[in-house]
């Protein structure tokens, strides 16, 4: 049974938040590629729609879009996920992760692509502390 951790990241108000996906949620994301939409009730946003952008498995090799299958296969990168060249030209071969999600992936990387009702701090229930932590400091 394939078990995510999800970073769910909201564009519109610059927060991430993490969650932990497993059971029937996590395969709804099996078998998905990256870009690919996904019902935001599997990272308990509600009425939302959010978009693969990324992750790795737990080696920390990177999930790249120029990549197909969930293969690890060995790559000539010139920049991008998993290779950050320190000179003009520099190239490397780097061991990487498909496009595809597989029970492989331990982490997955989503954004908001489309918004529900409520706000995103109400259904992760973190806007209420900030509230209560400010009320506390107050008193």
């Amino acid at each position: 049974m394939a078990t995510f951790q999800v970073v769910v990241a909201d564009p519109e108000s610059g927060r991430s938040y993490q969650q932990e996906v497993d059971g029937q949620d996590a395969n709804r994301f099996l078998g998905l590629e990256l870009g690919d939409e996904v019902d935001g009730e599997a990272v308990g946003l509600d009425g939302y729609t959010v978009e693969i952008t990324g992750g790795s498995d737990a080696a920390g090799r990177p999930m790249r879009n120029d990549v197909n299958g969930s293969a690890l296969k060995d790559v000539l990168l010139t920049g991008g996920p998993g290779f950050n060249p320190e000179d003009d030209g520099e190239r490397k071969r780097v061991t990487v992760r498909g496009k595809e999600v597989s029970e492989e992936v331990a982490q997955l990387n989503v954004s908001i692509s489309e918004r529900g009702e409520e706000s995103v701090e109400s259904l992760y229930g973190e806007g209420d502390a900030e509230d209560e932590d400010a009320e506390e400091a107050e008193a």
